[in-house]
């Protein structure tokens, strides 16, 4: 049994590597004006406009070869030509045009897709497809000379607000694709940075369940308060980047202060016990605000293997059981 102490060594390891690559990235901090300005504009949006579908688009140029599927991006991103085209990796059960859905969204900087083909490999044999997509700067988007996600979240704000807009909006079209091939149950799992992107799509799409560990909730601890973001605190600061601010985006892209489609009992969320990133406190008042939506928490830090098996034996009960 793995003690707290390497729980903790294990997070401090992984949030030196988040701070580090912060700091290469200290060039890109976003300035308070441009910041000030982003937010003028979207004060006015909901989330229904802020993360609205683009008009269905034969130039879209959706496109399959084998098991990936790529289309171009309704929110491209000029300076990074190798992010403007999403892509998802597509894993079908048999009988797989009828077949139920679930999609499974990675964690910020995923080393590798390895975990993830297994999983997606137990979803088909219990006759589910899986889509994997590749969330903006990850595997097939990251641009050259940029680590892996690494532009997802860094000191420039604003880029990492249309980072999320980008991946919502990307994932609602996923799960429009998925529902023309006869898809009539879909769902969500996702992990950390993926589960945020989750929790924001529930705001305006209805899964048949959601699994969500680990989850970012509170966007301002993540911000000033994370051992993940001290880097990133101290350029904000510099810049004249104050908490207020923040809060005033709040209404678009944290998960406290929005509400979910998908009823309350179909949803869980997954804490870990020793997790500083998204505190077990963070999670549970998600939950509450969620109309009490499941909360289970075990034994680990952020990075650890132990919410994804307590994921996966959820997954299994919705799987079993009816739709919602």
């Amino acid at each position: 049994m793995i003690s707290r102490p390497l729980h903790a060594m294990m997070d401090a390891l992984m949030c030196s590597m988040m701070n580090a690559a912060q700091w290469r990235l200290r060039h890109h901090a976003v300035t308070r004006e441009r910041l000030e300005h982003y937010l003028v504009e979207c004060g006015s949006l909901t989330p229904e406009s802020y993360f609205a579908l683009p008009p269905t688009d034969d130039d879209n140029a959706w496109r399959r070869d084998g098991n990936h599927l790529s289309w171009n991006s309704p929110h491209p991103t000029p300076p990074y030509p190798a992010n403007n085209r999403a892509r998802a990796d597509l894993y079908e059960a048999p009988h797989s045009r009828l077949a139920p859905t679930i999609i499974l969204l990675h964690s910020l900087m995923s080393a590798n897709d390895f975990g993830y083909r297994r999983i997606a490999a137990q979803f088909n044999q219990k006759g589910w497809n899986v889509l994997f997509p590749h969330l903006p700067y990850h595997y097939s988007r990251r641009p050259k000379r940029y680590a892996n996600g690494a532009l997802s979240i860094t000191s420039d704000l604003v880029r990492n607000a249309e980072t999320l807009r980008q991946s919502v909006v990307e994932l609602r079209q996923l799960m429009a694709w998925a529902r023309t091939r006869g898809s009539q149950r879909i769902a969500l799992l996702g992990t950390s940075y993926g589960a945020w992107v989750s929790a924001l799509t529930l705001t305006v799409e209805r899964t048949d369940f959601a699994i969500l560990l680990q989850p970012i909730a509170d966007v301002l601890h993540s911000t000033f308060g994370s051992p993940a973001s001290r880097v990133m605190a101290h350029l904000l600061t510099h810049h004249g980047i104050t908490p207020e601010m923040i809060t005033r985006h709040a209404h678009l892209t944290s998960p406290l202060h929005l509400q979910p489609l998908t009823p309350s009992q179909r949803l869980v969320v997954i804490g870990g016990k020793y997790d500083r990133i998204s505190p077990p406190a963070a999670l549970r008042t998600l939950c509450t605000a969620w109309g009490d939506a499941h909360y289970l928490e075990v034994p680990q830090g952020h990075f650890g293997y132990k919410a994804m098996r307590c994921a996966l034996a959820e997954a299994d009960r919705f799987l079993e059981g009816s739709s919602s």
